[in-house]
This record gives structure tokens, sequence and C-alpha cells, in this order.
């Protein structure tokens, strides 16, 4: 049997067991302590060499982070990366454990008065379980972020900047029972400057008739005077590229989903602008992901019906400033149709979209992941490459310091029925413009991507606090005067 050293069988009890319990929080503090101070040096000097390396490798990151961002948090994010770190997590879980019982060995505790020892006992298990979950849970928390990278983002092939510009084509699918496909109810192009993540929204009127496409694609050799055939009625709608392409797969040979593209290459016809990616959310499913985020706050205006428009009316969201809104009454305030026109509809889901950008947290992404991910999978589709998911992710953070502008091509402005595109695309270029004047200046020789003159000033039109407008402006719009969300 292994003796204790003279100077420990000559401590007092009361001394040793102040012993044992420094032992067991010097190793919560600084693992590996102990055994430099009373077991084995060489178990406690690569226990601090483990330390070592990890601190080291975050101080890496923190540096790298301030001068590229992006690549910080692609490498981060990366399906490898992750596995790596959480079965590091498991590892550094079980060694910590076994460090906490060692270090209880280390205090003698049958030398220790039976209360005394109980307490020590009770201590050691309590931070062994304590440090086991903390690391467990954060490993579980890693395995979602890498199931959910899995899921929603793939191995697309990564679109570059056009002309200093990010344009992701955001659209809101309804898979209702008694719907076939997913017919886009809602589609709004997010342009993005590649520089500051200066961001205009542009909402696209779903019954816009006779789209135009890009010479030389699928769609245009189909329809080469525009979305529209004898007879076609409410067929030939933006909203009906998609449900169009999805019945016509022939044309669209070694393509999954034919719609989306279809819907792409639409929207650049009607916009002028290059769509690099897509983002294809579940309207019916996207409560649950507002739920994952503890909901919204925005102004509502008016009441605003719960259901109708092919079913019953069950209830209204209530008028006020500063609404509370869970996932089911922010899914109604975004998607609603029922006394209202489609205009009105798309200024809320401005609405929606930029109080989820201003008051998504880093704090709450990271407190609410699984829940976020475990919706995301459920309800989100997108082509965006996981490689450039530091990259989005670096814009949206710079996005959230400035304010967000908005264009619709709607009426009086734009007749729907017969759009006149070149003023279309137009007025989406002007839009984009007074976006990018705000950060290049007004001398023209600074290098301004677009041919607007950049003395154009953004036209902000305040409306009363707590008014929801009966249709967006034709004009460029500060969401945030729009929205106050």
């Amino acid at each position: 049997m292994r003796q204790d050293k003279p100077e420990l069988r000559n401590l007092s009890e009361p001394v040793r067991f102040k012993r044992a319990l420094a032992l067991l929080l010097m190793t919560l503090v600084l693992p590996g302590s102990a055994q430099i101070v009373a077991g084995s040096k060489k178990a406690g000097r690569y226990a601090w060499r483990v330390i070592a390396g990890l601190v080291a490798i975050v101080v890496f990151l923190v540096l790298l982070s301030l001068v590229w961002r992006s690549g910080t948090i692609n490498l981060i994010v990366s399906p490898t990366t992750l596995r790596i770190v959480q079965v590091l997590l498991i590892l550094l879980a079980v060694g910590w454990a076994a460090l906490f019982v060692d270090a209880y060995r280390l205090g003698r505790p049958l030398t220790l008065e039976r209360n005394h020892r109980l307490t020590a006992s009770i201590l050691d298990g309590v931070l062994v379980v304590l440090v086991m979950t903390v690391l467990i849970w954060s490993s579980t928390i890693v395995s979602a972020q890498r199931d959910f990278v899995a899921s929603v983002f793939g191995n697309g092939e990564k679109s570059k900047a056009d002309k200093g510009r990010y344009n992701v084509l955001l659209l809101g699918g309804d898979s209702g029972a008694n719907r076939i496909g997913v017919r886009p109810d809602s589609l709004t192009l997010a342009s993005i400057d590649a520089e500051t993540g200066r961001t205009v929204l542009i909402g696209l009127p779903r019954n816009m008739a006779k789209v135009p496409f890009p010479a030389g694609t699928e769609m245009a050799k189909q329809f080469p005077n525009g979305f529209e055939w004898d007879g076609c009625g409410h067929d030939c709608y933006l909203n009906g590229v998609y449900t169009w392409a999805m019945g016509h797969k022939q044309h669209f040979p070694g393509v999954k989903e034919p719609g989306l593209v279809a819907t792409q290459q639409a929207v650049e016809g009607l916009t002028g602008l290059k769509v690099n990616y897509y983002v294809l959310i579940d309207i019916a499913g996207f409560q649950h992901l507002l739920d994952a985020v503890g909901g919204i706050t925005v102004d509502v205006g008016k009441k605003v019906p719960i259901g109708g428009i092919g079913g019953p009316i069950k209830g209204y969201i209530k008028p006020g400033k500063d609404q509370h809104l869970d996932g089911y009454h922010a899914m109604w305030f975004a998607r609603s149709r029922a006394g209202a026109s489609d205009y009105e509809r798309m200024t809320r889901q401005k609405c929606v979209m930029t109080a989820m950008l201003n008051q998504l947290s880093p704090q709450k992404v990271l407190t609410k992941f699984q829940g976020i991910a475990s919706a995301s999978k459920e309800v989100v589709q997108t082509n965006i490459p996981s490689g450039e998911l530091g990259t989005f992710t670096d814009l949206a953070l710079d996005s959230k310091k400035l304010p967000v502008s908005s264009f619709s091509p709607v009426p009086p402005l734009i007749k729907t029925g017969d759009p006149d595109f070149e003023l279309i695309r137009a007025k989406v270029a002007e839009a984009v413009g007074k976006s990018e004047a705000l950060d290049k200046g007004s001398d023209d020789g600074d290098g301004k991507k677009s041919g607007t003159p950049s003395s154009v000033s953004p036209t902000k039109k305040p409306s009363t606090p707590g008014k929801t407008p009966s249709k967006p402006s034709t004009d460029v719009d500060d969401v945030a005067q729009v929205c106050k969300a």
C-alpha cells in the first residue's frame, strides 16, 4: 500500500480537508495543476500542453478573423473542422473528468473525517458532471451545426459577385396539401453589395405577366416573346414559371429542380440583374423557424386576418406598435392576403425579413442554435455552397449596421398585366445606384459600379409610426422607415 508523504501525515485533518478541496478547484480553474503540485508532473505538463495548444488555436482564429472574417467563418463551419471539434470536445470531457478523479485521489479522502470525505466526494462528483455536461452539450451543438450545413448547404458551384454585388433570390413557397409543388407566392431579390453588405430588397409581384427571359436560356427558347401563351390566364404569371418548368422537365436534362432554374431566369430577365443564388423557404413551415428564434417584433398598422382566401378567417393580428409575434402569428402577418392587396403583403414580407435581420443577434443564434438548425432543415432549401457561408455571414453582420432600402415594380408605376420591362430594369438599376452612392461618395470617378449619378440620394418616405402601408412605394424606400421594426 502506498504510504502518505511525511508532510501529509503531519498535517491536521482540517488542513488536509482544505487541501483536498483546493486540488479539486485547481483542476476546475487550470486542469493539470493539481497533478503538478501533488501528483504526476508528467501528466500535469501534458494537460498544460493541450490547454496551451487550444488557447493558441483560439488566439490564431481571433487574429485571423480580424483580417479575414469570412475565411475564418468558412474554416470554422467546414464539416471536416466541425467533426474534429466534436471529437475533440468529447475527448476533453473524458480527459478533464479523469483529472478530477485523480485530483480527488490526491486529496487522500480516506484520511478525512466522514463528513469532510462526503463533502469532497460530492464536490468531485458535481464538478465531473458539470464539466462533462457542458462539453458533451457543446459537442451536440457542433454536431447539429455540421448536420445543418450538410443538410441545407451543399457543394454547389460558387457564383462570383456580378458588378460588385451578390443577388440572392428569396422565394416563399407554399407546399399545402391542395397544391402541386411549391409554387412561389413570395419573390424578393436581395441585391447585396459585396464589400459593404448594404442591401436593396426588390419585391417582385407574383402576378407579373409576360415575363421575359435572358437570351440563350432554355426558357427564352420556349418563350421568345415572354412567358405567355393562348388562354394561359393566371398560369402565365411570374409565380407560374416554377410550375411550368417542373411540368416540362424534358427541357432541363440533368437538372433536379428546373422550376428554380426557370424562376431565376425569369427574375434575371425582369430585373436585369444576375441571380447568384436562391433561398427557398416553405411558408407553411416558416413558423417553426420563427419560433426557434423566439419570434419577432414589428409594428402592425391595421388588423391582419389569420386565414381566409379559400378558408375561414380564424382570427386577427391586432394592430399596435412593437407587437411581438410568435412563429404562427408572424407567418400569417407575412402570408395573409384576405382583405389586402398583393402589394401590401409584399411590404409586410419585407418587414419580416428586415426584423429577422436586425433582431437575430449572434448570441441568440448560439443559444437557440439546435432549434434553428432543426427548423431550417425542414423549411429552407438553397444552392448557396457551404464554402460561401463565411462570405454571407460576414455580409449579414455588416448589413445589420446599415439601413436596408427597397423597391417594388408595382402600380401605378408598373401595370403588372402589361409591364414596361425597360422601365422596371431602369428603376432597379436606379435603386441599386442610390444604395451604392451612400458608400461611394459623389465623385463619379471613385469607381462607382452603377451608371446612376451618385449625387442622387435615396428617397426616404417616413410613415406614421405603427402603420403598415397599403402598398410599397415605387421609389426607393428605407425599409426601417416603412416597417419601424
